[in-house]
């Protein structure tokens, strides 16, 4: 992530992912060259947006077969602040179930709930979604907003 523009530099930026649960919404492309977004969880690590879903999932297909994205990550309640971006997204076949416990520790606080138990099932085959971050934009409403956007 080296080409950061907007409010923030790379270091704040990296400050919003790391302390801000709220899903990510990718947008891709489908087979057929539609446009095709989605919302995923997601634990940011060093340029990349690592996310967790469902082996079977639709959008597996689409990132293998066009792995070009876009996405962005923004509070939900003002003041409004955020990134988007774009980037390219690899589908990681192994450790898809250690990062779905990591993000279900982060968004729901621990593993025993009753969305946690059918997704982390033996029979329910996880993948990993890695977008690298090629560019960033940031906005941050704060000084127009004010106030605090708890959307945790």
């Amino acid at each position: 992530m080296d080409d950061v523009t907007g409010d923030w530099d790379r270091p704040r930026t990296e400050r919003f992912l790391d302390e801000h649960a709220v899903p990510v919404r990718i947008a891709c492309r489908t087979g057929d060259d539609g446009l095709w977004m989605l919302s995923l969880w997601f634990r940011y690590d060093d340029g990349h947006l690592r996310c967790a879903t469902g082996a079977n999932a639709r959008v597996v297909d689409y990132l293998r077969a066009d792995p070009t994205v876009a996405f962005e990550v923004s509070t939900n309640r003002p003041p409004y602040m955020g990134v988007r971006g774009a980037g390219t997204a690899t589908v990681e076949s192994e450790g898809g179930k250690p990062l779905l416990r990591e993000l279900l520790e982060r968004y729901l606080g621990g593993t025993d709930s009753g969305l946690a138990r059918p997704l982390l099932s033996p029979d329910r085959e996880e993948v990993v979604v890695d977008v690298d971050i090629e560019r960033a934009y940031t906005w941050d409403f704060s000084d127009r907003m004010g106030g605090d956007p708890s959307d945790e």
